[in-house]
């Protein structure tokens, strides 16, 4: 099996190698992950949103600050996250603090988006009340002649947030739910402490 999370210390390692058999095998958004938030009174949210890249300390994500996960991760800044690979068998769990990117990261990642997407973020009230499909498709026409001509600065209200992982878990399926499972915690040096799990 290729990334033996049983046989390094890093679980980037391990994930780099995982993503990139997801991106070879997945059919639809290997960059996909359950994100999971709490609101204000401490009751657990949940979402999927597209991982828009990670590094060696954190994986980004961006959305409209406005909408439900944006207030909630301003409120209480944690997130837990996991990757499910279904044609792979495999799972990848993250749990830690979350910070803002950069004004310029979230401007960068902006400018890779379509033409159509940057009007999008400019168009949606995110997780507000809409009262018809019509309502949003006029918002993106009034957008859409606003910037003719032009290109769509990124809206203030629109940027990334990055979960600082202080713990991954991988999965691996294995017969009769006999599933092999590792967990990295971060510990006091900034390095990762591995321990195997029970299924």
């Amino acid at each position: 099996m290729s990334g033996d999370f049983h046989a390094t210390d890093d679980p980037f390692d391990v994930f780099d190698s995982w993503f990139e058999e997801a991106r070879a095998s997945e059919i639809n958004d290997p960059n996909a992950m359950a994100l999971a938030t709490v609101d204000a009174d401490g009751l657990p949210d949940v979402r999927v949103v597209l991982m828009n890249g990670y590094d060696r300390r954190s994986l980004a994500f961006y959305t409209n600050v406005g909408s439900a996960k944006g207030r909630q991760l301003d409120g209480r800044p944690k997130a837990a996250a996991v990757f499910h690979w279904k044609s792979l068998r495999r799972q990848v769990r993250f749990r830690g603090p979350v910070e803002r990117v950069t004004d310029a990261e979230a401007d960068a990642y902006y400018a890779t988006r379509p033409r159509l997407s940057r009007i999008g973020a400019w168009a949606s009230r995110q997780s507000q009340p809409l009262a018809s499909r019509a309502e949003l498709e006029q918002a993106v026409a009034r957008r859409e002649a606003q910037f003719e001509g032009g290109d769509p600065p990124r809206p203030e209200w629109w940027t990334g947030y990055r979960i600082v992982p202080i713990s991954i878990e991988f999965w691996l399926d294995q017969p009769f739910r006999l599933h092999d499972r590792a967990e990295f915690r971060r510990d006091g040096g900034g390095g990762w402490t591995r321990t195997r799990l029970y299924p």
